[in-house]
């Protein structure tokens, strides 16, 4: 198997398109990806000829749906290589999987323990565990960075003791791209006592992820991230640990048996989920994660890799153009400023020549702190961009730059 780049982008609709006057150059996939025609008809699919609510019914319809359903969790499971398929929740996205670890497993936190998170983190993996902290007592410690945006390991090991109770850590970064060593932040916590959760939502579209070999105790990452639907994501979390955590919300599917002398709650998964879910999103979630196994995904790899480093190199070579953080190993997004121009003004900018880009703190104002900016442009890349993407880009902003 080899990589094929215009037979992949064929499969992306969105991609075809014009933006005033240009053709699409989308470089915002950081935030969402598109999605590829398997994706598109899988979701239709669902809804033309399957569209029924899951488990409990007895008619055909929901059979088929509750089959199609717990068979994604099945590809899930596969695709992390997580021990059981009941260890896989399903939730709106990575922000609610976090929440929910930080509102369940967080009520046996302490005054006192301490959340080691780093400064890398988007606010949805630092937000909840300042919440949870706040409920109790706790308290988060930021894990600082090295100047290049790498988590400094030596400080986070003096931070490691016999209080620090979790770790939080993204496992790419969402701002600067940088590829955290997951393996090794987790062996350094396991050491001291701690539990691990990754958020995992800018790695599952580019790494393969194995759960048991990185050791984490959490894994969070949404679907939209990685060529499937918005509002469907997943938390795996080691069975052990599910079974002794409470639900965090109560209503339908959760409860084994309710009355108003007590309930009893369901086993797992469905302890945490409750209410009708996301069903085809979980069905659409897995057809993406299909249609990236059908792909040669060390091609791919090496690919996104490559175009990483030019993006980097180019930009860098840019008159005018500053790169924010210069991590040992980044991978799928790049953070710059312009001379003279506002983030905001060249996002703009670049859009009126069809280049999309994000700008802003991209939710990672702890990190823009510490590099004391307010925020930058990032372009971010997937399967499907290009070394004239790219070129796009470069080209849009010395016209920016000439402009001014």
């Amino acid at each position: 198997m080899s990589l094929c780049l215009p037979t992949l982008r064929r499969q992306f609709p969105a991609l075809h398109q014009e933006v005033n006057g240009h053709p699409l150059v989308y470089l915002d996939n950081a935030a969402t990806t598109q999605k590829p025609l398997a994706v598109l008809e899988a979701m239709s699919a669902f809804y033309r000829s399957d569209n029924a609510n899951v488990h409990r019914a007895s008619h055909v319809l929901s059979t088929r749906a509750t089959a199609a359903f717990e068979a994604a969790r099945e590809t899930v499971a596969r695709f992390i290589n997580a021990w059981d398929s009941r260890e896989v929740i399903w939730t709106r996205g990575t922000t609610e999987a976090i929440n929910l670890v930080a509102q369940s497993w967080g009520q046996s936190l302490q005054a006192g323990d301490e959340i080691l998170v780093s400064t890398l983190e988007h606010h949805a993996n630092i937000v909840p565990w300042q919440l949870a902290a706040e409920r109790k007592g706790a308290k988060v410690v930021p894990i600082p960075l090295d100047a290049h945006g790498d988590i400094d390991l030596d400080a986070y090991r003096a931070l490691l003791g016999p209080r620090t109770r979790l770790v939080a850590v993204g496992h790419v970064s969402n701002a600067l791209g940088t590829v955290n060593p997951v393996a090794t932040i987790t062996s350094l916590a396991k050491a001291a006592g701690a539990l691990v959760l990754v958020d995992g939502a800018q790695a599952v579209a580019h790494l393969p992820v194995d759960v048991q070999r990185l050791g984490c105790d959490f894994y969070a990452f949404s679907g939209h991230k990685m060529y499937a639907p918005t509002g469907i994501g997943v938390l795996w979390g080691r069975r052990e640990l599910l079974e002794k955590m409470p639900p965090w919300q109560g209503g339908g599917e959760m409860i084994e048996r309710v009355s108003f002398a007590g309930t009893t709650f369901n086993r797992l998964p469905f302890k945490f989920e409750a209410g009708t879910p996301h069903i085809a999103g979980a069905v659409s979630l897995a057809a993406a994660i299909n249609f990236l196994q059908e792909q040669d995904r060390p091609a791919l790899l090496t690919h996104e890799q490559t175009l990483t480093t030019y993006l980097a190199d180019q930009l860098r070579a840019t008159p005018g153009v500053r790169l924010v953080g210069a991590p040992q190993q980044r991978l799928g997004a790049v953070s710059f400023l312009l001379d003279e121009i506002h983030p905001q003004d060249a996002g703009t900018l670049l859009d009126m020549q069809g280049v999309a880009v994000r700008v802003g703190h991209h939710c990672a104002m702890p990190l823009m702190e510490s590099f004391n900016i307010g925020g930058t442009i990032r372009a971010s890349l997937a399967c499907y961009s290009t070394h004239t993407d790219i070129d796009t880009l470069i080209g849009a902003i010395q016209k920016l730059k000439e402009f001014f």
